[in-house]
């Protein structure tokens, strides 16, 4: 039977950071309210040009370099996002070039919260069913740009931010 696991994994983070603080200033909350209602301190928000393809690349890069693998031994590139750059193309194919990958599929998914869940399934039943060896699976945010920084209700929610997983195909 043939399996799949997870290799490698990597990260990227805006450096801005919003504290809850800084939201009770301009919003009628607290630190204490966000916290007992989400558990969230602080989120993370992209600086002007930091977009959903840039924080994806920086979190695939960090992967491969724990993996030890060069991008062309990437077979497929998904991208769960709801925060695209673009319309088209799509965040994986920015990412795709960006790494400088002269093969294999990329393609975005949107799942919203359970778009990367979705991207390692994906990845999964491809493998195992011959269409490569190895995936980079992503989540890639960008919704500081697309969020009502007036709205409590979900302002406290949402930061920035990418993750990204080395999905291979095993051996036995």
């Amino acid at each position: 039977m043939k399996r799949t696991r997870i290799i490698a994994t990597g990260s990227a983070l805006p450096a801005q950071i919003v504290t809850n603080h800084d939201l009770a200033q301009k919003l009628d909350t607290s630190h204490d309210w966000i916290v007992e209602r989400t558990g969230i301190h602080q989120r993370h928000i992209a600086a002007e040009g930091e977009s959903a393809s840039v924080l994806a690349t920086r979190a695939a890069k960090a992967a491969l370099a724990q993996a030890g693998l060069q991008p062309d031994d990437i077979d497929i590139i998904i991208v769960a996002t709801l925060s695209p750059d673009l319309t088209y193309p799509s965040v994986a194919a920015l990412v795709q070039g960006a790494l400088g990958m002269t093969r294999g599929l990329a393609f975005d998914i949107q799942a919203a919260c359970s778009g990367f869940i979705y991207g390692l399934t994906l990845a999964d039943s491809m493998l195992k069913n011959g269409q490569g060896r190895r995936a980079l699976v992503m989540g890639a945010e960008v919704f500081s740009k697309l969020l009502d920084w007036n709205d409590r209700g979900t302002a406290v929610l949402f930061g920035d931010g990418a993750g990204a997983a080395i999905v291979e195909l095993a051996e036995n």
